[in-house]
């Protein structure tokens, strides 16, 4: 084929522009992540993923820091709870085979289950609507490190001992562990092959996932797995990793980004099944009274700059991982790190920016306290208790901004912000009768009023010393003074200092809230503790 030399010529610059835009994206990516790129580092692997193609892919720092081996796209991770959509693609699968249905009552493959009264279905566990209490928060109470062995029954033995749920099925999306690990059991009880053999024979070899599997075998060894770590004081780095953790379901795949682009690519041309699954795990879970949520079956639907998104994270030791999908885009970011200070929701979407930038919509400007006349930030901070869910969240002000969870809240308006997603929290009244509510899914998902800094005295915290024992954890918990201040001791730590928010009503940092009953004659009798995940576990004074 022949050129004249100016069509030639501009031929050459258009290549040349489109090498550069490329080179472009890829180096702001690159810079991204440039604090992990570097000697000596933890860091992360990140690949681009559009049209069902990896864009770019590219590991930053090392995977193991003792052997100085580097991250690649082909480093194996544990990918935390972004495992879950893998779990439920199976139980998707297990339907479509005859082997259960979504709809099913979970006590009918595990009749061990305690008879809440009330049924509790699959698809309400795969939604987190269930009311099961998060197991590792049960776990953690109970003086169990999630790092050590256990095995598959002794935690179905803790889930079994809980007398009570944290709301009644299908009226509340609340994020349990435990929903998930339940799920596990089931197909293994329906199928008759473990979770890991199902999803193996079912998603991960069908789809040529050929590092990807449960791991649930803590004797396994995994080629090219990273070890992950911690940040220490020193500016080094403390080993953070578990080779005993074989709990699967709610967490527990190993993989790597070159396989989960292959598990990205299903979503718009689906290989498995008989093609119920991408309908399934993109279908939002619907409470009793009608209202949807965001989650589907292991992954969060939302937006993101104007954008549709599906996404979902995961953590647990010093490993992070996300999958940020945009669906209408056909684009997608896998990032998998094996440093637990890395926010790898954060780097997704900053990468997200680089190359969705002409698709997405400016990112909103945050309205100026005092161009806008709004109040000072400072009006608002303070603790605040729901009353109903027993926690606390506590608002601080620092150069003219309102601090929650370690991070800037972004301003909305004059009494409105917005946490670290995109669900407002909207603060009404004032001075001691200020109230914080924080919508998610248009529904109050906390809703406290902000408390005073009480000082019960000595003689008052007296009442409250002892032991106490809970049959749930199979635990007890000790109860003392120490300086005048009420302080508790259990397995997990000697003494945690308590925290008074309410009358009888303590709060700590490490345990949740703890609320004490009194019988008739205003005698303490027991106490109940909570948390985000957990709610309402019993404990009984010993006398």
């Amino acid at each position: 084929m022949r050129f004249s030399a100016p069509l030639f010529l501009a031929f050459v610059i258009v290549l040349n522009g489109a090498a550069f835009a490329a080179d472009s994206e890829q180096q702001r990516a690159d810079h991204i992540f440039a604090a992990y790129d570097k000697a000596g580092s933890p860091g992360c692997a990140l690949g681009v993923i559009r049209d069902g193609k990896l864009a770019y892919s590219k590991g930053y720092g090392l995977a193991s820091l003792e052997l100085g081996v580097p991250i690649s796209p082909e480093t194996v991770f544990y990918i935390g709870s972004v495992s879950k959509q893998f779990t439920a693609a199976s139980v998707v699968l297990a339907a479509e085979q005859g082997f259960l249905s979504l709809d099913d009552d979970v006590r009918k493959y595990i009749p061990e289950l305690p008879d809440y009264g009330h049924t509790i279905t699959l698809r309400q566990m795969l939604h987190h609507t269930s009311g099961f209490r998060d197991f590792l928060a049960l776990l953690y109470w109970s003086g169990q490190n999630a790092a050590d062995l256990h095995p598959r029954s002794e935690m179905l033995g803790l889930v079994v001992r809980q007398k009570g749920l944290n709301n009644t099925p299908g009226s509340e999306f609340i994020y349990s562990n435990t929903n998930y690990f339940l799920l596990g059991e089931v197909v293994q009880r329906a199928t008759k092959k473990s979770l890991a053999k199902f999803a193996a024979q079912n998603i991960f070899r069908p789809l040529g996932m050929m590092h990807t599997l449960f791991y649930d075998d803590h004797t396994l060894v995994v080629p090219g797995r990273a070890a992950a770590y911690d940040p220490a004081s020193d500016g080094k780095f403390l080993v953070d990793w578990s080779t005993n953790y074989e709990t699967v379901g709610g967490g527990g795949v190993m993989s790597n980004v070159d396989d989960l682009l292959l598990w990205d690519r299903n979503f718009y041309q689906n290989k498995l099944g008989k093609g119920t699954l991408t309908r399934e795990l993109l279908t939002r879970g619907t409470l009793n009274n009608g209202r949807q949520i965001s989650y589907a079956l292991g992954l969060g639907l939302g937006e993101y700059r104007g954008l549709r998104i599906v996404e979902h994270d995961g953590q647990l030791f010093g490993y992070r991982a996300v999958i940020l999908r945009f669906p209408e885009q056909r684009f997608s970011v896998a990032c998998l790190c094996n440093l637990s200070s890395v926010n790898v929701t954060t780097l997704a979407r900053n990468v997200a920016d680089v190359y969705l930038e002409k698709d997405l919509k400016p990112e909103a400007t945050a309205p100026s306290t005092a161009s806008q006349g709004f109040p000072d930030p400072a009006v608002f901070a303070g603790r605040y208790l729901d009353s109903r869910k027993h926690f606390v969240y506590t608002f601080t002000a620092a150069s003219g901004n309102l601090m929650a969870w370690g991070a800037n809240l972004q301003r909305l308006g004059p009494n409105q912000f917005r946490d670290l997603g995109t669900d407002p929290i909207t603060f009404t009244g004032s001075g001691a009768s200020m109230k914080a509510t924080l919508e998610i899914d248009g529904d109050a998902f906390f809703a406290g009023s902000r408390i005073a800094d009480l000082h019960p005295s000595e003689k008052d915290l007296a009442a409250y010393v002892g032991r106490y024992t809970s049959a749930e954890l199979d635990t007890t918990f000790t109860f003392s003074l120490k300086q005048g201040k009420l302080v508790v001791g259990s397995k997990i730590n000697p003494e945690l200092p308590l925290s008074p928010v309410a009358e009888d009503e303590f709060e700590s940092e490490d345990l949740g809230n703890v609320v004490f009953q009194r019988n008739a004659e205003h005698r303490i009798i027991g106490f109940k503790l909570f948390t985000v995940s957990a709610r309402g576990v019993s404990f009984e004074k010993n006398d």
